[in-house]
């Protein structure tokens, strides 16, 4: 039924069915228009507009667009501004409340500086957090769980820091994506680009829909990390990253990524890098936790 893919870090390279991220795409999706049917979630108090079907849109969207990415291999040039398109239902979906909390300077109100103060903030703030955090998830991957355990962490950081009872908007694509990251772990599953980009709108999305982009962007420090070592050293040498499997452990002769940073004249098995990563990954999370309890 789905496309397989080899398995590069495993021996023999076995084949593994790919892009099992259109399950968590069409399971949330149908989760969230329910609610929205349901009237469990009510709609924004100043847009009028619906939370849950606004994050399901943005998630059909960033299914579509990793599907486009499997099929036709996209160029990265493409891939870091079509998120761009996403930003359209979240800043109608946040018109009339353009604010965003932060711990040093407290919460910013963009519509404090007039009419240029919104455009920023609906027109450059929001859409500069959907492409960064979508491309920076999808950046991070090519090993057996870092493509869902990780974003798995970071959404179950939103959920929790969360105070605006939008938290049932992530209980089934949560529940969903971690059962996918359990299977990915052991090797018995891809999510492909789909899963990738749909779970990185989705985790860039919730935040702006729940107001937690402060969670966000503390959160996603090892991303972060992992796109800047990679961009600059291509911009500065034109060379890309690669480890190398001896058909045991994962190794690398140079730094130029978070993975090969780590496995760098360290030999590691996959499952190792992983957990390091992760436990990176739950770190920021638990310090974007606390520095949102401690700005309330």
């Amino acid at each position: 039924m789905f496309p397989k893919a080899p398995d590069h870090h495993k021996p023999n390279k076995p084949l593994v069915p790919n892009g099992l991220g259109v399950v968590y795409v069409i399971i949330s999706a149908t989760y969230l228009f329910l609610l929205d049917f349901s009237k469990v979630v009510t709609f924004h108090a100043q847009s009028n507009v619906s939370p849950a079907s606004t994050l399901a849109v943005c998630i059909l969207f960033g299914g579509f667009m990793g599907l486009l990415d499997d099929w036709m291999d996209l160029r990265w040039r493409y891939k870091a501004f079509l998120p761009i398109l996403a930003a359209l239902p979240l800043a109608a979906l946040r018109q009339g409340t353009p604010t965003m909390s932060t711990y040093f300077w407290g919460k910013i109100n963009f519509s404090a500086y007039g009419m240029i103060g919104e455009l920023i903030f609906y027109f450059g703030v929001i859409p500069l957090i959907v492409t960064i955090a979508t491309n920076v998830v999808n950046q991070l991957g090519g090993l057996n769980g870092l493509e869902t355990i990780c974003p798995s962490i970071v959404l179950l950081g939103l959920l929790l820091g969360s105070a605006s009872g939008l938290q049932v908007l992530l209980y089934v694509p949560l529940l969903v994506f971690a059962a996918l990251a359990f299977f990915n772990f052991r090797g018995k599953l891809f999510v492909g680009n789909t899963g990738s980009f749909a779970i990185g709108i989705t985790i860039a999305s919730y935040a702006i829909i729940a107001n937690v982009e402060q969670t966000l962007v503390i959160s996603i420090l090892p991303y972060a990390a992992n796109a800047s070592i990679i961009l600059l050293t291509f911009f500065f040498t034109r060379q890309k990253a690669g480890v190398s499997f001896d058909g045991e452990k994962l190794s690398s002769d140079h730094r130029r990524s978070l993975v090969t940073f780590i496995t760098y004249r360290r030999p590691l098995t996959e499952k190792q890098v992983v957990a390091v990563i992760s436990l990176l990954m739950a770190a920021s999370t638990t310090l974007a936790l606390l520095v949102e309890w401690l700005s309330r």
